[in-house]
């Protein structure tokens, strides 16, 4: 598995989205570095990236996948968690199967519900328009406009820094292999029903229409200890498209794990 790792001290492991790379989260680099003492683990998943799928043909066999990895890396170590969009599915499965030695558990743009015609999600709606940022990028235009809730240059510089690469090289046949599992044996917040106490973050999109922002609401009784924020003017980018708030919320989500374990 390819991995990137920044930084020495406590370990925080993070997991991208569907069909992208490591590259998607490193925008949030700066904000773990500023926090200080963390070990930034960037995973490439199965098919993606630089890592090869090897024989893996679906979700649950991605999780226990990288377990294997962290479990080679880390030991019994402790480690924080974060995932993006279908990372989140493999980084809340981590989490519960590692309660013990999980710090908190963070979901950026997070997916809740893996069947994609079961989520709640609202309706197409793009805040701000601008046809001079989508005819700059081209014949990439296509690719970065259907998710750009803020359609600005800087916002499409990030798309070409830290979106497009991933989806450049894919695995396509491996994905589609997986696609085909795309669920888990069973969400890990009903197959471990007792609540996740540790910090977390939940960080959403109000206007994200690939996964919403009410599936992950509908668990808030099961992390007692977390942040749920729905950001306004951004989707399934939310990270990218509100870079400011997002990087409070992820700073005072790692304080809360170093201050209130």
């Amino acid at each position: 598995m390819h991995v990137v790792e920044r930084g020495t001290g406590t370990a925080l492991v993070m997991i991208h989205g569907w069909e992208l790379d490591h590259r998607m989260l490193l925008p949030l680099d700066p904000v773990v570095e500023q926090a200080g003492g963390w070990r930034r683990i960037y995973l490439d998943l199965p098919g993606h990236g630089r890592s090869p799928a090897g024989g893996i043909s679906s979700t649950q066999q991605i999780v226990e996948a990288v377990e294997a990895e962290l479990a080679e890396r880390l030991g019994d170590q402790p480690f924080a968690i974060l995932g993006n969009s279908f990372g989140a599915m493999v980084a809340r499965q981590i989490a519960h199967d590692r309660r013990s030695q999980v710090l908190g558990l963070a979901t950026v743009a997070g997916a809740f519900i893996a069947d994609a015609a079961a989520r709640t999600l609202p309706e197409r709606t793009v805040i701000h328009e601008d046809p001079a940022v989508v005819a700059a990028l081209g014949e990439l235009g296509a690719e970065y406009a259907p998710m750009a809730v803020v359609q600005t240059h800087e916002h499409a510089e990030a798309f070409l820094t830290s979106v497009h690469p991933g989806l450049a090289i894919a695995d396509r046949q491996a994905l589609g292999r997986i696609a085909e599992h795309y669920g888990l044996a069973a969400e890990p917040e009903d197959s471990s029903p007792a609540p996740f106490r540790r910090p977390c973050l939940f960080l959403t999109g109000r206007q994200d229409q690939a996964v919403g922002y009410q599936d992950a609401w509908a668990r808030i009784e099961h992390y007692p200890r977390a942040t749920f924020a729905a950001l306004d003017a951004a989707g399934h980018n939310v990270h990218l498209e509100q870079p400011g708030l997002t990087g409070a919320l992820i700073a005072d989500w790692l304080q809360r794990m170093r201050r209130y374990p």
